[in-house]
This record gives C-alpha cells, structure tokens and sequence, in this order.
C-alpha cells in the first residue's frame, strides 16, 4: 500500500511542476484534455452502457459534454443507464463552470487563499474587467450555479410531473436538464430534445431562465452583486454592452424567425417557439422546440449568425462573443467617422482589448471557413448544412439539422476537434499552440503596408 501511495505521490508532484512549468493557455488546453480522456474512459466501462457504444461515438461525447456542446452521434438516454448519464452530467457540469474555478473554490475554501498560478489560470480561462476581483468572481461563480440549478430542477420537478412523468423519473431528468440548461450543454434525455413541448409555457421559460442565466456569465453577475452590496455605485461597461447586445440580437431574431419562418406559420405557439428558437442559438443551450433540419434557408442563416456570435464572455455559453463583436462595430465605426480614439457609447475601448477583439475575430472565422472546407470533402450533405454544423460545434450550442449521427468517421474526428477548441477559446487554443519556452527577440525593420 506503502509503495502505491508512493508511485500515486510521485505522480503528482510531477504534474504539479508540469503544470507550473507551462503557459495558462497550455495549463486550460491540458487540464479539459485531461477530463475529456477520463470522461472517455469511464464511459468505455461497458456496465455503464444500455447498448455498445464505439470508440469514436465515446470520445465524442465525452467532448460534447466538457465542451458543454450537446452535439450528440448517439442517443444518451437509450445508450447509457443512469450511472453513464450522470457521468456525461458531470462532465458538463465541469466543463460549465470551468475546471480551474472548483479547484480555486476548493483552496480558496480550505485555505482562504489562491496562489497566483491560479490567478493566471482563472485569468486565462475567464476574461474579467480590472473592477472584478478573483476570489469574488469565483465565489459568485459557485454559489450563483447552485443556486440556479437547485431552483430549476425543482421548478423542472413541477413541470415534468404535470406532464404525467413518474416521480423517481422526473426527478433524476429534472436534475440533468437543470444543469444542461445552465450550463447550455444542451444534452438532453428526449431524442427529439424539447420538442414535444413547444406549447408548454412552463418548460420554455424554465429553460429560457436557466439559459439566459448562465449565459449572460459570471462578470454580469458578480457585477450586479457589487451593485446590490454597495461595493459599487454602477454596473460595468462590459456588464451594459452584454446586456444591451444581448436583448437586441434576441428581439431581432425572435422577430426575424417569428414574421419569415414558414414552418411555425401555422402554429399556436408561434410567438414562444420563435422566441426559444432565437434564444437557443444566442445562449447556446442547444435545446429545440422545433425541428432544425426544417428552417427554411434564410433563417438556417441566421440563426447561424447567432451561433456565430455567442453571448458573454466569462460565462456559459460559446461563441465569439458579443463583446468581440461590439469591438469590431466600434472600430469600423470611428473609422468611417475618421476618429482617432476607437469608442463605444462614449467610451474609449483600450487598445490592448481591440487587439484580443479583432484576433479573435479573424481566428474565429478562418476556423469556421476551414473545417466548413474540409467537411465539404468528406461529407456528402448540402453546403448550409455543413457550415450550421461547424458553427454550432465551434460555438458550443449542440443545434443540428440531423446530420451529426451520419457524419462519416473523418467527419466526427474534425467535429471533436472543433468542439474542443470552442470550449478551451480559440485564443487560448492558439496561445497554447505556438507557446515556446524560449522566447527569442527579433528585431524588426518598420515599413508601410498599403490597405
């Protein structure tokens, strides 16, 4: 036994000195590789499968689930009994609320302080205003999660046993569907996600409050908490961008998918599945109340377009972010003005944000346009469907037209790769990819560059 703790110490004290030896990029892209592998391995236990699962459909939904996708090859609720459900619940669980801030919550809770290696890792895995500190942020982070996802499973409970669910089963759903629709993982225990209950008002807004919760992030709520408590006298810049980016891009999309999408037309519950339909793809939650593969063309665009910008950044949802996207307007417009200062509702955005902004912006979008270009030559679908596919892998959301389960092998390969850099943030992707240890300083000869 002796020997054993020995091996298991040794272990971790190297890990450790890995760890303290890498970048916090590096540290984020190891630490969720490192859950998706156990989650893969704990879901290959063949007692926890109703039915055999491959190894390629394992892996990829263990990296749905910490990439809180939803993207699913495999039906997880006639594919995993309870003990692999709550496996796959816990990897999204995780993978939410981010890896480093239970192991942050954990020392900051034990020891009532954090090393600042974990402050440059939670730094790097959440990107906070300089108003916010650390140790509240994680705080807010855990308590907010808990208290969101024990009140939306009760609340779930009702619904479900209203429906005429059996109790034990409403209650083990209502718990997952919980945690999914916080952390907008979008995995789900109906085949047909929610769409038996698209006129039931009840399971709509718990999903849509939970969603919208989780996705607006931890930097609005740790604000609003500041606001409540008298550490502050305002909200944030961020905090009001969100917002207002946030209620804008819903109504134009619950509008747009309302007045043009033929396929709710006749529908009674119109207003509310056009609302969820919007709401799904800005949060990312993944949940549908109508079938995707149905939208007509111009709103399978769109809604593209919403996968394509996210919610907040710091919070649960993927994305590119409403922030990049503010960034982006801001300097297109002080160009078109010819303003010196780039600004935003008066307010001067720092240069050192810009840049992260528009390199984001740019590793996004390539992303979406080589995957998209490599799909189209292993699959056989149309060109939308594809282009959905990747933005809905990429942008965390778990949204499909049908075609995940019938992707080819190359295609689910370059899926679980697309969902795991959604996850870790392409920024953070790229950082970790090109990290050197040794850092050589290169002169450069300043020049001119027509554009």
């Amino acid at each position: 036994m002796t020997k054993h703790k020995n091996v298991l110490y040794k272990i971790l004290s190297w890990y450790k000195k890995f760890q303290v030896s890498k970048s916090p990029q590096m540290n984020l892209v190891w630490g969720f590789f490192l859950y998706t592998v156990i989650g893969f391995l704990l879901l290959s236990i063949p007692i926890f499968h109703k039915t055999s699962v491959s190894f390629l459909d394992t892996l990829f939904i263990s990296t749905s689930a910490i990439s809180t996708t939803g993207l699913v090859t495999v039906s997880v609720y006639d594919s995993y009994n309870f003990f692999g459900q709550l496996i796959v619940m816990v990897l999204f669980q995780i993978g939410g609320i981010g890896y480093m801030t239970l192991t942050t919550y954990y020392l900051l809770f034990t020891t009532q302080k954090i090393g600042h290696w974990h402050k440059k890792v939670v730094g790097a895995e959440f990107t906070l205003p300089k108003t916010i500190k650390i140790r509240d942020f994680v705080k807010s982070v855990i308590v907010f999660t808990l208290i969101m996802e024990v009140i939306g499973a009760i609340c779930f409970f009702i619904a479900f046993r209203q429906t005429g669910m059996e109790t034990l089963k409403a209650v083990w759903f209502s718990v997952f569907h919980s945690v999914s629709a916080f952390c907008t993982a979008g995995f789900g225990l109906f085949n047909n996600s929610f769409e038996s209950y698209s006129s039931n008002a009840l399971i709509n807004t718990i999903i849509s409050v939970l969603a919208i919760a989780g996705s607006l992030g931890f930097i609005v709520i740790t604000d609003l908490w500041y606001r409540i408590t008298g550490k502050s006298n305002s909200v944030s810049f961020t905090t009001k961008i969100i917002t207002y980016g946030f209620v804008i891009l819903l109504f134009l999309g619950t509008t747009l998918v309302y007045f043009t999408e033929p396929s709710i037309r006749s529908s009674d519950s119109r207003l509310v599945e056009s609302f969820f339909q919007a709401m799904t793809a800005m949060t990312t939650v993944g949940f549908n109340t109508i079938s995707t593969g149905n939208l007509s063309l111009p709103i399978l665009l769109f809604v593209t377009f919403l996968m394509y910008i996210g919610a907040s950044p710091s919070g649960t949802a993927g994305g590119m972010k409403i922030t990049t996207l503010t960034a982006m307007i801001s300097i297109l417009k002080s160009r078109l003005f010819g303003q010196k200062r780039i600004s935003f509702l008066n307010r001067t955005i720092p240069f050192e944000r810009l840049y992260v902004a528009t390199s984001t912006f740019m590793m996004y979008t390539s992303i979406i346009f080589l995957f998209t270009f490599l799909l189209t030559f292993t699959e056989r679908f149309e060109f939308q469907r594809i282009l959905f596919e990747v933005a809905s892998a990429l942008g965390t959301v778990g949204l499909s037209t049908g075609i995940t389960g019938d992707l080819s092998n190359t295609g689910k390969a370059l899926t679980i790769v697309l969902m795991f850099i959604g996850r870790v943030g392409v920024l953070t992707f790229g950082f970790a990819l090109l990290e050197r240890k040794n850092k050589s300083k290169e002169e450069s000869i300043e020049d001119d560059l027509a554009v």
